[in-house]
């Protein structure tokens, strides 16, 4: 029997790209979902009824929440508007699968983990660049069998291409995509996390800066920070400098190193073979090698299939989400100068 059958899901909020995956990804694991509803009419809610034709929209997002065959919300609405979202969608007894970021201030955070520990509801935050990227479910495989020793540092690159044209006005508003770090950023601090194992994190420097959009004052194209963790260090640079000539919306890259070893992760292209997606590069003590890791299959979502049936932990804990969502934003913070 698939992971997902039997699970029904709904989609609120059409604003990011990244609904395609997380419902896709999720119908895929034998999940159903019936019904769908956003705020706002763009580019997205067209392409989403074109690409899933039976779903239905409905006009008031309570015909989806107070719907009791409904399991699980997805929510790719405006990052800020995900955690009230989030936290209706709990209280009405569903779980919830957020767009990264989850949440954009730490104030969203601290009623999140309050509704959370309050109806016992999931609250996973789809770090897409961890769970739907099959070279880092390889890396994970190698890192937990010891192919590289103890991971002492990651390096988390994250370029994007602006496509200023097809941008909504929020885009642009710090307010409203909650600042590059935190939007960004968050999936480096969750892979940080991951592979190191910190839990007890300290965020060493970090800065923010407009270099190159002056006529929208409120966009960060620019961000870098420094962590230290109790069991490992992370350096993270984001930005949207990712030049129109590269056939491919970023090079995303993972360095993961080990005191016996390194891996390098070219998570979308590699312009050194091919221009093929999912390569891993590995030298250790036994040699070195690339492999290509574009079938090697994503756990997440069967295993937040079964979270929801059996109300476990097994995909990503609730308290491995929280931490990354806190470190992300307080980076922002502290790179705005708003961090005591």
């Amino acid at each position: 029997m698939s992971a997902g059958q039997g699970l029904k899901l709904a989609a609120i909020g059409i604003d990011h790209g990244h609904i395609f995956g997380m419902l896709g990804k999720m119908l895929k694991e034998g999940c159903s979902a019936e019904k769908w509803w956003t705020s706002e009419d763009w580019a997205l809610p067209e392409k989403f009824q074109e690409t899933y034709p039976s779903l239905t929209r409905v006009a008031d997002r309570h015909e989806i929440l107070d719907d009791p065959t409904v399991d699980m919300i997805l929510i790719a609405a405006v990052p800020e508007d995900r955690a009230a979202l989030a936290i209706e969608a709990m209280r009405a007894g569903k779980d919830v699968m957020v767009d990264k970021p989850g949440c954009t201030t730490l104030e969203q955070l601290a009623e999140i983990r309050k509704t959370v520990e309050e109806t016992g509801r999931i609250w996973t935050v789809n770090f897409s660049e961890r769970f739907q990227v099959p070279c880092v479910a390889k890396a994970e495989e190698l890192v937990a069998a010891g192919a590289i020793g103890t991971v002492i540092q990651t390096v988390g690159l994250g370029p994007h291409k602006q496509n200023l044209q097809t941008r909504p006005a929020w885009f642009f508003e710090r307010k409203r995509y909650g600042g590059i770090i935190t939007d960004i950023a968050s999936h480096q601090v969750d892979q940080f996390l991951h592979f190191t194992g910190s839990t007890d994190v300290t965020i060493k420097h970090a800065t923010v800066a407009n270099k190159t959009l002056p006529h929208h004052p409120g966009m960060q194209d620019f961000g870098e920070f420094v962590l230290q963790g109790d069991k490992g260090h992370g350096y993270v640079r984001v930005d949207w400098f990712t030049p129109k000539g590269l056939p491919m919306w970023g090079d995303g890259r993972l360095t993961i190193m080990g005191d016996k070893g390194y891996i390098e992760l070219r998570k979308y292209i590699d312009l050194a073979n091919g221009n093929k997606g999912d390569q891993l590069l590995i030298a250790n003590e036994q040699g070195a090698e690339v492999i290509d890791c574009r079938d090697m299959p994503l756990p997440y979502f069967a295993r937040i299939c079964a979270d929801i049936k059996d109300r476990t932990e097994t995909a990503v804990t609730q308290a491995h989400t929280f931490r990354a969502m806190d470190i992300a934003i307080r980076a922002q913070m502290l790179a705005e100068g708003a961090l005591q």
